[in-house]
């Protein structure tokens, strides 16, 4: 039997619809993704910490969820919503259906609203504060409760999903992802010319070490918080910075450890790692009014011209403007014109906003895995 949910948002909007994952009432900024397939990787994506997700795409759950297509332990996010949850699932790989999944992760979710004028007041109004109940159904107490919620911004959301310790990567990495990220590049993980990188993990999705050891280097990852120091006494042949959630400006620990890490290894950032490395290079950051969240954001390559569709996640961007002199634009967003990617002039460190891990996604960005594989074997 399903229980009545209402989602209420800072301006005084109110959706009614029906509940299908844990009962409760949780708090977050509202935001969209505009992928057709891939939430289960949306579900266990760190970056989304804080958030309540709305999905785009009208029925979701339709081929279940598995426990390989996952890029974190557990779910980080705070809500999830769909137009439709697919009450039956179907497919090889399946080893269960949505709705229990979020029950086992304690996620609330809400099925049966107008996404589409969900979307369209974000579009029009940017992302806002919201309360996701099944609890409390009456519409002041649920509006009051959204105005009074936690933004995003100046709040360090890092420290609530990174690691807690140093991790070996190579040895939690599975046969199976071995296998199928090499089949899917064509290269053969023995054959690749092994380097040690170290991993600073703000939040960082399971594919993109499993990207890294397929390609026969051994994969470190350390907690975000870790110094320059604690890295460099790791030896590694480079380094780097990965996604996460949040506003990037409170991170000051990691600005500190990236500035001192440039120029002595080579820097490789994505998304949050991105806006990271320009911050502790100079330049200044924005929170986006709706943030770019799906499978189909194209971005162009600056220095080939060539346009890729990406995989992106994320609600802040790098202000153009304040881009210190060492710092030099290389891929820049279509959509809206924003910075997508960066590189250090004279060292080598460079940065996208974009996931070119694509999972679940696109692949027209594997390409920056092999510059970053280039750079460590020419500086070993």
């Amino acid at each position: 039997m399903s229980v009545t949910a209402k989602l209420a948002l800072e301006d005084g909007t109110i959706f009614t619809g029906q509940g299908f994952g844990a009962e409760g009432e949780i708090s977050g900024e509202v935001v969209f993704n505009t992928s057709m397939t891939g939430y289960q990787e949306i579900l266990t994506d760190p970056s989304y910490r804080g958030q309540i997700v709305t999905m785009t795409y009208p029925e979701i759950g339709n081929y279940g969820v598995n426990s390989i297509d996952v890029e974190h332990e557990k779910p980080s996010l705070a809500g999830f919503i769909v137009r439709e949850e697919s009450r039956v699932f179907s497919n090889y790989r399946a080893e269960g259906d949505l709705a229990g999944y979020l029950k086992s992760n304690n996620i609330v979710a809400l099925a049966g609203i107008d996404t589409r004028a969900l979307v369209r007041r974000i579009r029009v109004h940017g992302a806002m504060r919201g309360i996701l109940s099944t609890t409390d159904l009456n519409d002041d107490s649920l509006i009051e409760k959204a105005r009074q919620s936690e933004g995003l911004v100046g709040r360090d959301l890092v420290r609530e999903v990174m690691p807690k310790s140093v991790i070996k990567w190579d040895t939690e990495l599975d046969e199976w992802t071995a296998t199928e990220v090499s089949r899917l590049r064509g290269d053969s993980a023995q054959d690749a010319k092994g380097a040690h990188i170290v991993c600073m993990d703000f939040g960082m999705k399971w594919n993109i070490p499993r990207h890294f050891a397929s390609r026969g280097n051994q994969v470190t990852v350390v907690p975000g918080d870790t110094s320059a120091e604690e890295i460099l006494e790791l030896q590694p042949d480079g380094v780097f910075l990965s996604n996460g959630p949040g506003d990037p400006e409170p991170l000051t620990y990691a600005h500190e450890t990236i500035k001192k890490l440039v120029g002595q290894k080579p820097v490789f950032g994505i998304c949050l790692g991105h806006q990271l490395l320009s911050l502790a290079l100079g330049a200044k950051t924005f929170k986006l009014k709706f943030g770019h969240r799906g499978a189909n954001q194209p971005v162009l390559d600056l220095e080939t011209g060539k346009v890729e569709i990406t995989t992106q996640n994320h609600g802040f961007a790098v202000e153009e403007d304040s881009l210190p002199d060492c710092l030099e634009v290389t891929h820049r967003n279509l959509n809206d014109d924003t910075v997508a990617g960066v590189r250090h002039k004279d060292a080598v460190a460079f940065g996208v906003q974009h996931h070119p891990e694509a999972s679940s996604g696109p692949h027209d960005s594997h390409y920056l895995f092999e510059r970053f594989q280039t750079e460590l074997s020419q500086s070993s």
